[in-house]
């Protein structure tokens, strides 16, 4: 039966093929609903105020996290700083994304705006027409400099709002934008001066750039600081419009009025609008057949980074109008500040001035929280499978004694709301909270979860391998093994490899080299590709030891300049930056292995927005290719560091068929090991010659068999087209990663698997010695996943089944020229409506 229907989609799959590959019309995207909703009600519409209004922390601040805050009405939905991991956040919360219009960013830095461009292609490909970037005037040239890889952006109208524009009023409030700048540049700014004149900065997070080293390939590309200014954040006052009150049906009946017919519209519109009515002779207060109406709060949003902006904050003009007696109570202010900040006496009498009716809300590195709920939880389920594969999370730190305060005051966790309307309250009902038992219980309830378990542990002789062999193998990590976009289950590409170097393997074989001890080692790592999350995930898998392994960073490989490969990487530079320093290690840059196109958007975003080049030290993709000439003795010296610093004999890359300026890589130790990494390709015969023999081959798998026209559109591989490059390369072992979101917990299995064949997961943690583990996890995994695997099964079916129906409707029919007629007929007049569907995605 198999070998029928694979027959059968093979011959679909080829007359396909001949065509070209042809890419299904989708049918056009519709107007989203809200839109649609906006639309009716017109532009002569006057803000009535919303019936709802919440606040709700989607980032609590912590160092994996960030801070970033959703506001919800049900007219408009807001969110406030984007950093890495937002997007997958409220994914996973179900947090609407294509809701989004409007994003509040408090400061051109990466740990507000790292996530803002995965979060924009997402709003583009949701249908989202138009969207609003208000804050820092960098935000501009952010936009232009993420063009460099993510292209022109059509299909979305993205506009800024910079600082200095009117405030902003739509159905559900008004926003006023107050520009901070720091006492260390405040004698040099006037907030109406032109944001693209603003001077060079030189504030404590930033290097003097006035020596910067150019960038290893001496490019000679100017350094030209206009508008990059640290010195800035912009804060939020944000006031609700007022609410008119609740016409009281009920109590208009008793008192005689004309309620269900046409004479009461005008009543209600009076009364609701505060003033008196006359009817049959009587006077008629408001107050007596209407609520009153809500008063329109408002809530702050503020950025304090350090002590700096404390005094020009308390100082400020346009937050003393809201303290004391105010047209507008406060109902909130949100602080995303360090402990630092809230401990100054300055900055606890400012917060004391708004009045004991406000509320306070504390975003920082303080704030503990659960954030991917779902990540604990599959970890959690997979580690009861085989708790050193998959090794549990760490675990959320126990909550510190920070700053005390003398006014109500609330630190933020993932899914805190604070109501606005209508009632004002805290409301922790939503909450993420972990319970490993409820996880773990869940499995064992699972149908013959535990039979597979324990039948897969009979199979397997367990037991420590022996020292001096683990010290030689490398440890891979897969910190991210799904594609495009963050999701809740699978972050995006990034894989770590940990490496112990020692002075003996340069020297000797590597068998004699387990019968000794080495003069001296070292733990160096490296991380092939990086993107968007990267750092949280790695904060997630190592808990505090984060600085420790970030300190071991020799280098990072970057595939290729899409967005999901690549843009983990300046948290990663930063983060580093800080871990070094924490360590008491020199700071130093970090080799970085890429396609040269990188470096325009490195040195665009150095520019414009925040210095990151010195922590760069770049040295191109095509430079590693077998018999390329380097030419630069800069790019020789860091080579020869990058093999140095990790024991490699070699580190090699060659061009694989994915985009234009696409990379795979072969590491290969001195000590005889070698690793191969595809990055994002079809099947490439460059790959499997550069990687002949390899101990270990990453190689992506992005869709399932029976894909393959799919895959050829994409530049993707399936999994049976994965496998068979190992096959071909002689590979010892093949792990597959990269799979298609719509694979969430597991890939479907092909009938290729073998015992040298194994699926990655997040988190997943696999040496050398665990090759002949790996396979018979399968069957523990499709226990767990039963249910998944038998959606995606079903699935598959009914896209085969189309699939052969459409194989022989194809062919020629049996009967004669009468019957052919109307068929032809029907393919010339369904012929026009169709003219793009043979077309081929750019991309």
């Amino acid at each position: 039966m198999w070998a029928l229907r694979s027959l059968l989609l093979r011959a679909a799959a080829g007359r396909a093929m001949s065509q070209g590959p042809a890419r299904r019309q989708r049918p056009p995207k519709d107007p989203l609903r809200h839109l649609r909703t906006r639309e009716k009600r017109g532009p002569s519409w006057e803000p009535g105020g919303p019936n709802t209004v919440y606040l709700q922390v989607v980032a609590a601040g912590g160092r994996d996290a960030g801070a970033a805050l959703y506001v919800f009405s049900e007219y408009n939905r807001y969110l406030f700083n984007c950093g890495e991991g937002v997007q997958r956040l409220m994914q996973e919360h179900k947090l609407k994304v294509a809701r989004l219009d409007n994003i509040f960013l408090t400061r051109m830095h990466w740990c507000n705006v790292g996530g803002l461009c995965g979060m924009i292609l997402t709003l583009k490909e949701t249908g989202l027409p138009k969207c609003v970037l208000s804050g820092p005037p960098q935000l501009e040239q952010y936009l232009e400099a993420i063009k460099i890889f993510s292209g022109p952006l059509k299909g979305i109208d993205l506009a800024v709002r910079p600082h200095s524009a009117p405030e902003y009023k739509d159905e559900t409030m008004t926003v006023f934008q107050v520009p901070i700048y720091s006492e260390q540049r405040c004698g040099e700014h006037h907030p109406s001066q032109s944001p693209g004149r603003l001077s060079p900065e030189r504030s404590s997070d930033s290097r003097s750039t006035e020596n910067e080293p150019p960038l290893p390939d001496g490019n000679g590309i100017s350094r030209t600081l206009d508008g990059r200014d640290p010195s800035l954040v912009v804060a939020f006052v944000c006031k609700l419009h007022l609410k008119k009150g609740n016409f009281l049906v009920l109590k208009a009946k008793e008192l005689g009025l004309p309620v269900g017919t046409a004479a009461i519209a005008p009543i209600i519109a009076a009364v609701k609008d505060g003033k008196s009515v006359t009817y049959e002779g009587r006077e008629i207060l408001p107050e007596e057949i209407c609520t009153p109406p809500d008063p329109g709060l408002a809530f702050f949003v503020v950025e304090c980074p350090d002590e700096g902006f404390i005094q020009p904050i308390c100082e400020n003009a346009t937050f003393k109008r809201y303290q004391g007696k105010a047209d507008a109570p406060v109902a909130l202010v949100v602080h995303m500040a360090p402990e630092c900040v809230l401990m100054d006496s300055r900055y606890q009498q400012w917060m004391e001035r708004f009045g004991p009716d406000t509320q306070h809300l504390i975003l920082n590195e303080k704030s503990v929280s659960v954030h991917n709920l779902r990540s604990h939880k599959i970890q959690t389920q997979l580690n009861l499978i085989h708790p050193d594969i998959f090794p549990p999370l760490a675990g959320v730190p126990c909550k510190e004694e920070g700053a005390t305060f003398s006014v109500p005051t609330v630190r933020g966790e993932c899914l805190l709301k604070y109501q606005l309307r209508p009632r004002r309250e805290w409301q922790r009902d939503a909450i993420v909270t972990c319970n490993p038992d409820e996880f773990i219980a869940e499995a064992l309830e699972l149908p013959n979860f535990q039979e597979s378990v324990q039948e897969y542990r009979k199979t397997v002789q367990e037991g420590p391998a022996p020292a001096e062999t683990r010290s030689q193998h490398p440890e891979i990590i897969f910190l991210g093994t799904g594609s495009a976009i963050p999701m809740k289950i699978r972050n995006v590409s990034s894989t770590l490899v940990n490496i112990r170097t020692n002075r003996l393997s340069r020297q000797r074989p590597f068998l004699s080299v387990l019968s000794l001890a080495p003069l001296c080692s070292s733990d160096k790592s490296l991380l092939l590709d990086c993107g968007e999350g990267t750092f949280g995930q790695l904060c997630r898998h190592y808990g505090d030891d984060v600085d420790r392994v970030l300190g071991t960073l020799a280098a990072v490989f970057v595939s290729h300049l899409h967005a999901d490969h690549h843009t983990g990487l300046l948290n990663i530079l930063l983060q580093r930056e800080r871990a070094l320093a924490s360590l008491g290690k020199p700071f130093h840059p970090l080799l970085v292995v890429a396609p040269t196109q990188l470096r325009a958007w490195l040195q665009k975003y150095h520019n414009q927005c925040q210095q990151i080049l010195h922590h760069v030290s770049m040295i191109p993709a095509k430079c590693l290719q077998k018999g390329a000439e380097v030419c630069s003795p800069e790019v020789e010296r860091l080579i020869s560091t990058l093999l140095g610093a990790c024991d490699l004999e070699e580190f090699q890359t060659c061009l694989v068929r994915h985009c234009k300026h696409a990379f795979g890589c072969a590491l290969v130790h001195t000590s005889g090991w070698k690793v191969v990494y595809s990055g994002d390709t079809m099947p490439c015969e460059a790959l499997v010659q550069m990687g002949k023999d390899a101990t270990l081959l990453i190689h992506e798998a992005t869709l399932e068999d029976g894909l393959e026209e799919e895959a050829v559109e994409k530049t993707h591989s399936t999994t049976s087209q994965a496998i068979s490059v190992g096959m071909r390369m002689n590979a010892e072992f093949i792990m597959l990663n990269h799979f298609s979101q719509r694979y969430a917990k597991i890939p479907l299995f092909s009938p290729d698997f073998n015992d040298k064949v194994g699926i990655a997961f997040d988190h997943m943690k696999v040496c050398f010695r665990d090759f002949p583990t790996v396979p018979k996890l399968t069957a523990p995994l499709k226990a767990l996943f039963a249910g998944d695997i038998e959606e995606m099964e079903e699935r598959r079916e009914k896209r085969e089944l189309r699939l052969v129906r459409a194989a022989l409707l194809s062919r020629e029919p049996a009967g004669g020229p009468a019957d052919r007629k109307p068929q032809q007929k029907r393919a010339h007049a369904e012929e026009p409506q169709n003219p793009q569907s043979k077309k081929v995605r750019a991309n």
